[in-house]
């Protein structure tokens, strides 16, 4: 009888681990209750958007939750087979005065390894109502890492 084969992830391990935990750590961190008393957030230190990675049919998509950003403050790039989203959430009411703000502010960036062989051509982006969505063309199909036999010279005892 045949055993049935398990499909393995192979897109396992394709989030950047310093976005990861830049996103857990803001999580876990108290959240500041005045802009005026935050300082500016740079790539070194930005949040990470909530993101998702999921395949439907031959393609990879990659969906960001970027509420309340702007379209012209969103910039998607990829070199060397990596997909880095950044931009920046800024605070269109200057005039209020907040008693609670949840929502992070500031530079964000995410970057996400993408399978071997993608080209530039292979990704596109929409942004609409806040969701920006990445579609990687004929990404879903790849093989994840091949496993390499590991000879030694040395007589086992």
């Amino acid at each position: 009888m045949p055993t049935k084969r398990r499909r393995t992830n192979p897109f396992r391990g394709v989030l950047d681990m310093m976005s990861e935990m830049n996103r857990i750590s803001d999580t876990m961190s108290n959240l500041e209750t005045s802009s005026a008393t935050a300082t500016p957030r740079g790539f070194s230190d930005a949040w990470s958007p909530p993101t998702d990675i999921f395949a439907r049919g031959e393609d990879l998509f990659i969906r960001c939750e970027l509420a309340g950003v702007m379209s012209e403050d969103v910039d998607v790039s990829f070199s060397h087979g990596q997909l880095t989203i950044a931009g920046e959430r800024k605070r269109d009411d200057t005039d209020v005065i907040y008693y609670a703000s949840e929502r992070y502010l500031g530079n964000f960036r995410r970057e996400i390894t993408l399978p071997e062989g993608t080209d530039d051509d292979d990704v596109s982006a929409d942004f609409d109502d806040g969701l920006l969505t990445i579609r990687v063309a004929g990404a879903a199909n790849a093989e994840g890492p091949s496993r390499i036999q590991v000879n030694s010279k040395k007589k086992p005892r």
